[in-house]
């Protein structure tokens, strides 16, 4: 066999096993949209089938008509969006002090932000409830976002004083050069240098907070402040378990994070590569 036939035959294992590894991390996605669109008879049939003997959308519809999905939807949004934004702002900055800043236990503080990202959400959730309840913050926007941007800051700042550490420091140099302020500096030049990294921690934090469930079900017991997964796990009534219901909320609520993916999939390519500036 010739070298190059090698090659081709390698490429193309290469290629099939990159599709079947796609195809498997799907599969779960896949079968939860075909319950979603299967008629109900079908749902519980043994042994179950993929696809559906003809396509039913009246699940979709029960989720806005049944249950308030759009309010858990907006409700969602609102919260994770503010946390994302609010982490990147000050993760930004603590990364860049830290990154760029030398001085005595900086090591240290590094491990100890690291360190408070992998605290278990359990073991905070009973005094952060006291806080909250003492500060009448429960049930409302502002508590939750303070307690995701909680456990989202950590991760943004330890990965942002990274990608700033990949950093030449030539291009400081040359801005205080031309007469920039520290501020200046960090707001013109190193922000848009660290852009598509920004956006790569932004989908990351954004994506967590969307998904959370333990501190959304405790501190917002209101049904009209309620987030997405909190809203889908209470679909089930006492006499009822509404798998297509629940199938359809699933996908509707993953579109968002899917057309998030899409739309910045350039910037967050790049920020993958952040680190090839340094020289």
């Amino acid at each position: 066999m010739s070298k190059k036939t090698k090659r081709t035959v390698g490429w193309v294992a290469f290629y099939i096993f990159v599709a079947a590894f796609v195809v498997l991390l799907l599969l779960p996605f896949i079968w939860q949209f075909l319950t979603s669109v299967k008629p109900l008879n079908e749902i519980a049939e043994m042994p179950a089938k993929w696809i559906p003997s003809y396509f039913h959308g009246q699940f979709y519809v029960n989720v806005f008509t049944k249950h308030p999905f759009a309010r858990y939807m907006l409700n969602s949004l609102i919260v994770a969006t503010s946390a994302t934004l609010l982490s990147l702002l000050i993760g930004a900055s603590a990364a860049y002090a830290l990154s760029r800043l030398h001085f005595k236990g900086r090591a240290v503080l590094l491990m100890v932000i690291l360190g408070v990202s992998m605290f278990p959400t359990i073991a905070t959730l009973s005094p952060l409830y006291l806080i909250l309840k003492n500060m009448n913050l429960l049930n409302t926007y502002q508590g939750l976002i303070l307690t995701y941007i909680g456990f989202s800051l950590p991760m943004a700042i330890w990965l942002m004083t990274n990608f700033f550490s990949q950093i030449e420091k030539g291009f400081e140099e040359a801005a205080a050069i031309d007469g920039c302020s520290h501020f200046q500096t960090f707001v013109k030049i190193m922000l848009p240098l660290i852009k598509p990294a920004t956006f790569s921690v932004g989908l990351l934090v954004f994506i967590n907070c969307w998904n959370e469930y333990l501190y959304s079900l405790t501190f917002m017991s209101k049904d009209a402040m309620r987030t997405v997964p909190v809203g889908i796990a209470l679909f089930p009534s006492n006499y009822q378990l509404p798998w297509g219901d629940m199938a359809a909320a699933s996908i509707v609520c993953t579109l968002p994070l899917i057309a998030l993916v899409l739309i910045f999939q350039k910037n967050i390519v790049a920020g993958l590569t952040t680190g090839g500036m340094k020289g």
